[in-house]
């Protein structure tokens, strides 16, 4: 990031302390401060205290920012740090003066708060194994820096209805969900990019358009000026229930859509400027061989990922302190944060993957514990129901019935509909809601099944029912017995089960 960026984000700091100092004298309400201050990245808690998004563009973690989290947490004490499916983390529980300092400290390592909330650009995503994953098309992740800074040009000088998420994936997994975010950029064998727009999880769900294929890398930022010409010229600016880019579709149709995406384009590519980018290759030798259910072969020959995954995506505040003295003199070693709330630590040697294993000793090991949860609504304003106390309950009671690793697959829980737990392309989703029981309302989740996010294979989850929050749990065990039962893992017995799992979910659904 160049000095004159950080400058002028750090000019419009000023402009938030100002509002923050305005909110905490009871001079300005929480719905009009969260109007303002998610531009900053930062919002009001739902029983006090600050959040702060750090935003990493395709969830890069240099040894940099590690350090920079480790510090935070001891200077301000931090007791709350939340990895998010937009590849950030999130600081919890902040009072007003410590949120203000760490926007400003932050920069230093070139992370950024601004944009990270609002009707503004958010946070670009990208592969998190981009550049050492066995089978990728190609290594995205330069391209993904390099449209993470364009956009943050662009952050104080546009007005969209609505925010702008761009994603960028290397391959099929499509993790980071690049063909049904605002903008994404899905990779070609043949080093292009496809171009897919008008896309997005929560209310009223849609899968993009292909607006463009192959191409070429060095016309991202054109592509971008395109999306935002036609998001500013057609989006809806009085009702922001129908303003994100998913509603372009029904305004001008999937081929009105296309057209005018094209047009746009066109007038981009004489226009914007090219993106240079620069393949970031680490050259290292290997020094034997390691395997195990957190270790990931890289593409280059000797050196491994290892995979660590707090639950729930919740970094315990001690770890990057502990992570950044294990990793920092190992050479070309950073971490990568994954939609799902993993951390990948890349380019290690088989003896420098068997340290951090032992660091991340905590980490989820099996399917299951590998489920993925927003931050609930003890924390967040929008929030229905707690995601998080779900997650615990299942976690709990799954391991007090010792299933197989097999028997159960990656969860996907969302507090509301706005699925920040992406609920709607999970294998099993729960997003959170209410049930009248005998006239009373209780805590609910709505089960979702069969949703997907490969790409060629995508579709959202079918809603089941409803389930009392309280017998989720026994629902979760119930099923991993049965699974568990047949010998097969969770996702072969569903391929040959499907109506059997929908006769044991309706013993749960609430009519």
């Amino acid at each position: 990031m160049t000095q004159e960026l950080k400058d002028l984000m750090r000019s419009d700091i000023a402009l938030f302390a100002e509002k923050n100092h305005a909110y905490e004298a009871g001079q300005v309400d929480k719905k009009a401060y969260k109007g303002f201050s998610g531009g900053f990245g930062s919002y009001a808690q739902r029983n006090g205290g600050n959040m702060l998004r750090l935003r990493m563009a395709g969830g890069r973690l240099t040894k940099a920012r590690l350090k920079f989290l480790a510090d935070s947490v001891a200077q301000y004490h931090i007791d709350r740090m939340k990895l998010t499916t937009c590849q950030t983390v999130q600081f919890h529980n902040l009072s007003a003066p410590d949120t203000i300092e760490l926007m400003d400290k932050a920069l230093e390592v070139d992370i950024v708060t601004r944009g990270g909330g609002g009707d503004f650009p958010r946070n670009t995503m990208a592969s998190p194994l981009s550049g050492v994953e066995q089978g990728e098309y190609f290594d995205v992740l330069p391209w993904a820096e390099g449209a993470g800074e364009y956009l943050l040009t662009k952050v104080r000088t546009i007005h969209m209805p609505r925010k702008l998420k761009v994603a960028f994936s290397n391959g099929p997994a499509n993790l980071t969900h690049a063909t049904f975010r605002d903008l994404g950029f899905a990779a070609r064998e043949d080093g292009t990019f496809d171009v897919y727009c008008a896309g997005g999880l929560g209310p009223n769900p849609k899968f993009g358009v292909k607006v463009a294929e192959g191409v070429a890398l060095q016309d991202v930022l054109a592509c971008i000026d395109a999306m935002i010409a036609v998001f500013t010229t057609f989006g809806n600016y009085e009702n922001r229930a129908k303003a994100r880019t998913r509603y372009l579709q029904d305004i001008l149709g999937v081929d009105g859509l296309k057209a005018e995406y094209a047009k746009a384009l066109e007038a981009a590519l004489q226009t914007s400027p090219k993106l240079e980018a620069q393949l970031q290759a680490v050259e290292k030798a290997g020094d034997g061989r390691i395997s195990g259910p957190r270790v990931i072969a890289q593409k280059q020959e000797g050196l491994y990922a290892v995979s660590y995954h707090p639950l729930g995506g919740n970094l315990p505040p001690e770890q990057p302190g502990t992570l950044y003295q294990v990793i920092r003199d190992m050479e070309g070693v950073e971490g990568r944060i994954g939609p799902d709330g993993t951390i990948y630590f890349i380019n290690l040697t088989a003896s420098e993957a068997q340290a951090v294993l032992a660091a991340t000793a905590d980490s989820g090991v099996t399917p299951f514990q590998h489920s993925v949860s927003c931050i609930g609504a003890s924390i967040c304003q929008q929030g229905v129901r707690d995601s998080q106390m779900l997650l615990a309950a299942m976690l709990e009671a799954v391991e007090k019935a010792d299933l197989p690793a097999d028997a159960l697959p990656v969860v996907h829980i969302s507090g509301c509909p706005s699925s920040c737990g992406t609920h709607q392309i999970g294998t099993l989703g729960f997003q959170g809601g209410v049930k009248l029981v005998e006239g009373k309302p209780q805590p609910a989740f709505t089960l979702l099944l069969m949703g997907s996010d490969r790409q060629g294979e995508e579709r959202m989850g079918e809603p089941i029912g409803a389930m009392l929050q309280v017998q989720i749990p026994d629902f979760m065990v119930e099923l991993g017995q049965t699974v568990a039962a047949s010998g097969l893992d969770f996702h072969t017995w569903l391929d040959q089960n499907q109506e059997r799992f929908r006769a044991l979910a309706a013993k749960y659904v609430v009519a």
